[in-house]
C-alpha cells in the first residue's frame, strides 16, 4: 500500500461540500419550521403524514453513499499493469468477390458461404494486425476500413452475398485499387491484400494493378474459391447463365490465371482447402516485421489500475437502502 494514491484527486474537493450538505439537510429535516409557534402541539402532530419514520434519518446513509461515490471517481490505485509497448504493424485487407458465380455450389454449401468461413479464419489469425474488408462485383466497395476491431469486421462480413451488390460483374482491378488506398497510410512493411475469388473479367487490368501494388510494397495474395470442374453459374434470378446455344454455363476455377495474378502481386496463391498455408505465411511475414524491431519488443509500459471499481458494489447495495419506506 506504499504506492496508494488517487488517479483523479481533484474529485476529493467535492467531498467536504457534499458532507456539509448532508449535515445541513439532516438538521433541517429534523425541524418543524415555524409551525410549532402557530399551531397547537396536538393539532400539529395530527397533521403530520406519518410518525413511522421518526428517529430514522437517511442522511447518514446518504453521506456515506456520497463519500463512496467521490472516492470511486477519484480513482484509488495501488498496483500497476505491465503491457508491451510494441504492437505488430501488420495491415491486412480482405477482398471478397460477390459476383453471382459465388453462389455456385461446387464447394458446398456454396462458394460464398465457404468464403465467409475463410474470412473468419483469417480474422482469427490476424491477432495484432489491423484488418479491413473490401467487396467487389461490377464495382468495388469498402465494407470496413482498417481497424484493430476484428470482431466488427467479422460481423460485417457475415451477411455479405452477391444479391446485395447493386451491380453484377467481376472486376478485380477496382477492388485492388481500393485496398491500396486503405493501406496507403500504413508505414509498416507487412501490408497484405488477401483476395477471395473464383475468377475475374478484367484479368489484364488486374495483373497491371497487382504489379503496381507489389512495387509499392503491398503483397497481393489469392485464395481460389471453387473447383476446376466447376458448377452451373447462377444468374441471380433463380436460374443459371446460358450461352448462345442455350446450354448452361459452368463457372470453373482458372488456377493458372490466379497463380499468375498472385505472382504479379508478390504474394501467394492457395486453393480454399490450403488456406492454413496462406495464414502461416502471413503470420510469418508479421514475425519478420517484428524481428526487425527486436529492441522495441522488450519495451514495457506500466500503467496504474483504477481500483475505484471495487467501490461500486457496496455503493449500489447501500443505495438500495434508500428505497425503504419513510426514509425519503
Amino acid at each position: 500500500m506504499s504506492h496508494f494514491h488517487f488517479l483523479q484527486p481533484y474529485w476529493l474537493l467535492a467531498l467536504p461540500p457534499l458532507l456539509a450538505l448532508a449535515v445541513w439537510l439532516a438538521r433541517r429535516r429534523g425541524r418543524d419550521g415555524p409551525w410549532p409557534r402557530l399551531l397547537d402541539g396536538e393539532l400539529l402532530s395530527s397533521l403530520r403524514l406519518s410518525e413511522g419514520g421518526a428517529g430514522r434519518s437517511p442522511w447518514l446513509l446518504i453521506g456515506l453513499i456520497w463519500t463512496l461515490a467521490v472516492l470511486a471517481l477519484a480513482g484509488p490505485t495501488w498496483q500497476r499493469q505491465i503491457t508491451p509497448a510494441y504492437r505488430s504493424p501488420g495491415a491486412w485487407i480482405v477482398t471478397l468477390e460477390l459476383s453471382p458465380s459465388m453462389d455456385a455450389t461446387d464447394v458446398p454449401p456454396s462458394r460464398i458461404a465457404q468464403a465467409r468461413f475463410a474470412i473468419d479464419d483469417l480474422l482469427s489469425a490476424a491477432h495484432d494486425a489491423r484488418v479491413g474488408l473490401v467487396a467487389f462485383a461490377g464495382d468495388a466497395y469498402t465494407v470496413a476500413p482498417l481497424t484493430s476491431d476484428a470482431a466488427t469486421v467479422r460481423n460485417l462480413a457475415q451477411p455479405l452475398a452477391p444479391s446485395l451488390m447493386p451491380e453484377s460483374g467481376d472486376r478485380l482491378a477496382p477492388a485492388l485499387e481500393d485496398a491500396a488506398g486503405l493501406l496507403q497510410a500504413e508505414r509498416g512493411r507487412d501490408r497484405q491484400v488477401i483476395v477471395l475469388t473464383d475468377g475475374m473479367t478484367d484479368p489484364a487490368q488486374a495483373l497491371v494493378t497487382a504489379q503496381e501494388l507489389h512495387r509499392r510494397g503491398i503483397a497481393v495474395n489469392i485464395v481460389g474459391v471453387g473447383t476446376s470442374n466447376g458448377a452451373p453459374e447462377p444468374d441471380g434470378n433463380g436460374g443459371f447463365v446460358r450461352n448462345a446455344s442455350g446450354q448452361v454455363v459452368l463457372s470453373r476455377l482458372d488456377t493458372g490465371l490466379l497463380r499468375q495474378l498472385a505472382t504479379a502481386g508478390g504474394g501467394l496463391y492457395v486453393p480454399l482447402d490450403a488456406l492454413p498455408r496462406l495464414i502461416a505465411d502471413l503470420q510469418h511475414a508479421g514475425s519478420r516485421e517484428m524481428s526487425a524491431s527486436v529492441a522495441a519488443q522488450h519495451v514495457k509500459v506500466a500503467s496504474w489500475l483504477n481500483d475505484g471499481v471495487w467501490l461500486l458494489p457496496p455503493l449500489l447495495l447501500l443505495a438500495t437502502l434508500l428505497a425503504r419506506r419513510g426514509w425519503i
